[in-house]
């Protein structure tokens, strides 16, 4: 039986069909719509680009769904029976988006395997809607800025799953205000995530944080961009009478189907604040890519419970077969499909899609102290097929090694994934 991902009961997980039975279908679905070359369909339509999931009016302003499917599969082996193989919907986002180039865009997204909600905000681009840059202010619910793997969207990562260090520091979502002033050769991005609880009613507490980089080298292709991030975020009590607040950092060994953290700092009671600050570096030339980062948190404890320390870095690389380069709009690696600024499609040169290679390093230490939560290094080497702007295929193999309290554990795991995206 398969194991059930995040909010999925176990009769739901027991009526898959079998792994191998659902990836095949995915691989021949994909195969296909590959191979039909564009040229068949009438008037030069292009199916690999042209779906009717939005409308543009005369004036610019866009208004269509906002979809994210991903189905994953993950085996694994030299595991001591910890892990058990498994394939499911990883990802099921579905919303709705309002924009007008340069001036505002707004979106409401919710994703229906994990059942919480995701984007959900107003953004205001003050230069097009008053006719004076003052930065541009957005409203709800959105991504922290402390780590730049997890701040990245989830249909344009470049692996299937986040490194060691990102899964552990990385924040996720807050509910609040934030600004940013971007310009060419560099961003500054302040947020007050006042909400005290998410849209989902959970994770009491409050978060200031602030990013800031200078892009030295930025146009298209050719890119250099450093960075730095901080937050502080405040814990409360969720309700009268019930537990202390708590902090855990954790991380799975890089999989997303599997319950099992090979490092884990456990609950950590008596959690006033945790402190998160990242330093991270891209370098894009082309087909080429390179890309690091290092992060670390502390958590602040009360009742003379010990305060607790952590860090880890991460780096890869990428090499594009087919030539084109990674895309990079406003501080971030964005997804093949458009530009952020003025929605231009961004087509791969081969009518057949892309094919992208890519190697990562990743290491974690959640051990301080008395608190032994662990140490791994995970190596991961993958492969990303884009079929035009709507359609990826992923696969990595992830080699993990772990050890906590004299335990080691180290999988082998394959993973694939089809995703698509609108």
């Amino acid at each position: 039986m398969d194991v059930p991902f995040r909010g999925e009961s176990m009769s739901e997980a027991g009526i898959r069909s079998p792994w191998w039975s659902t990836t095949v279908r995915w691989l021949l679905a994909t195969g296909v719509l590959s191979l039909v070359p564009p040229a068949v369909f009438a008037d030069g339509y292009d199916f690999y680009s042209n779906w009717p999931t939005h409308i543009t009016a005369s004036d610019g302003t866009d208004f269509g769904l906002a979809v994210l499917y991903q189905y994953d599969l993950n085996q694994f082996s030299h595991d001591q029976g910890r892990f058990e193989d498994a394939s499911t919907n990883r990802r099921r986002y579905f919303g709705l988006f309002l924009r007008k180039p340069g001036v505002y865009d707004a979106i409401v997204q919710y994703d229906y395997q994990a059942r919480q909600w995701v984007d959900t905000f107003v953004r205001i681009r003050t230069s097009g809607a008053i006719g004076i840059d003052l930065g541009n202010l957005r409203f709800g619910y959105s991504k922290t800025p402390v780590g730049f793997e997890g701040v990245t969207s989830s249909s344009a990562t470049t692996f299937i799953e986040t490194a060691l260090p990102t899964q552990a520091v990385w924040e996720g979502r807050r509910a609040g205000v934030d600004w940013a002033w971007v310009r060419p050769h560099f961003i500054v991005n302040v947020g007050d995530y006042f909400w005290r609880k998410d849209l989902d009613g959970n994770n009491p507490g409050t978060t200031l944080a602030a990013r800031a980089a200078w892009m030295p080298i930025n146009r298209q292709g050719h890119v250099l961009h450093l960075g730095l991030s901080a937050s502080r975020e405040k814990l409360d009590w969720a309700d009268q009478g019930a537990l202390p607040p708590l902090a855990r950092l954790r991380a799975r060994p890089e999989d997303g189907l599997s319950p099992v953290r090979l490092v884990d700092s456990g609950p950590l009671p008596y959690s006033r604040q945790v402190d998160r600050q990242g330093f991270e570096a891209l370098w894009i030339d082309g087909p080429w890519s390179v890309q690091g980062e290092y992060l670390q948190a502390r958590v602040d404890r009360d009742h003379g419970k010990p305060d607790f320390a952590t860090h880890g870095f991460y780096l890869f690389t990428t090499w594009t077969l087919t030539g084109e380069a990674r895309y990079y709009s406003d501080g971030n690696v964005a997804d093949r499909r458009y530009n952020g600024r003025d929605l231009q499609a961004i087509r791969p040169t081969h009518p057949w899609g892309a094919v992208e290679l890519a190697v990562r390093y990743s290491e974690l230490d959640l051990n301080d102290g008395a608190i032994s939560g662990g140490a791994e290094h995970d190596w991961t080497v993958g492969a990303n097929w884009y079929i035009g702007e709507h359609l990826k295929v992923q696969a990595n193999y992830v080699r993990a090694f772990s050890e906590r309290r004299g335990l080691q554990v180290n999988p082998h795991i394959f993973e694939m994934r089809a995703q698509v995206y609108f």
